[in-house]
């Protein structure tokens, strides 16, 4: 009894690393089409990530979806009869970031929209109470394994 006192102190001791989860980000520029570049957090490009643009008349379906190319980039031109709120997800493997792009009438050059950027990001972190769901899990993961082998046939 006492080995395994000190086998389940030592098996608390032993508490998960923090993975390294990255979000991703997306930067822009503007000239006559929107050029995009998706990148992870570790500013590695998102290769093959899927692009999925929602114009501002119709937000629930997509008005268009591409792939990046092998540095993360896209380009695209919005329908200029459509201004408004363009909104541009990028994803592949679980990571991935949402932009809206504010197209329309804000005194640019003729043919060339006004841009406004809002950025979301997602990651593959943890929150504290999750954190603590699974340390309490594990926990009781290994006491309920140490009775069962303790118990008497």
């Amino acid at each position: 009894m006492g080995s395994t006192v000190g086998s389940l102190g030592l098996t608390l001791g032993l508490t998960p690393a923090p993975a390294a989860a990255h979000g991703a980000s997306i930067d822009y520029t503007v000239e006559s089409q929107i050029h995009l570049q998706a990148r992870y957090d570790s500013g590695e490009p998102m290769a093959q990530a899927a692009v999925v643009i929602y114009s501002p008349q119709n937000p629930t379906e997509p008005w268009q979806t591409l792939t990046t190319d092998d540095q993360g980039q896209i380009q695209f031109t919005p329908d200029p009869s459509q201004p408004g709120e363009w909104a541009v997800k990028v994803r592949q493997a679980g990571h991935g970031s949402l932009i809206t792009i504010a197209v329309g009438d804000g005194g640019g050059k003729e043919g060339e929209p006004t841009v406004a950027l809002a950025q979301t990001t997602a990651t593959g972190s943890l929150s504290p109470s999750q954190k603590v769901i699974i340390l309490g899990s594990m926990v009781w993961g290994f006491v309920g394994t140490g009775l069962f082998f303790m118990r008497k046939s």
